[in-house]
């Protein structure tokens, strides 16, 4: 089992910048991928940048450029800078992570973190 904790979302407005982290804990060296994704209202859940452990990078094309993905292995903690917020980032963000085991790849998520992006 992974447990995700998310912290960071926040109300900022446009143009500004938030930093978002997730800690992991429990069966923590099993993990591969970490990664941020994104849900707004009326809309489906979105990946917003994926991480690997052996920091492989992966971003939406809405966010290139903006937000950077990073990875602190000996904290188990994934973190999203976001810079250059615009209105359409607001959402809930989510914490993932896939989790490798003898029996299969399992899939984790965090409670969802409130970005709020004013104009």
């Amino acid at each position: 089992q992974v447990q995700l904790v998310e912290s960071g979302g926040n109300l900022v407005q446009a143009g500004g910048s938030l930093r978002l982290s997730c800690a992991a804990s429990g069966s923590t060296v099993s993990i591969n991928r970490m990664g941020w994704y994104r849900q707004a209202p009326g809309k489906q859940r979105e990946l917003v940048a994926t991480i690997t452990s052996d920091s492989t990078t992966n971003y939406a094309d809405s966010v290139k450029g903006r937000f950077t993905i990073s990875r602190d292995n000996a904290k188990n903690t994934v973190y999203l800078q976001m810079n250059s917020l615009k209105p359409e980032d607001t959402a809930v963000y989510y914490c993932y992570a896939a989790s490798i085991q003898w029996s299969g790849v399992y899939d984790y998520w965090g409670q969802g973190t409130q970005v709020t992006v004013s104009s």
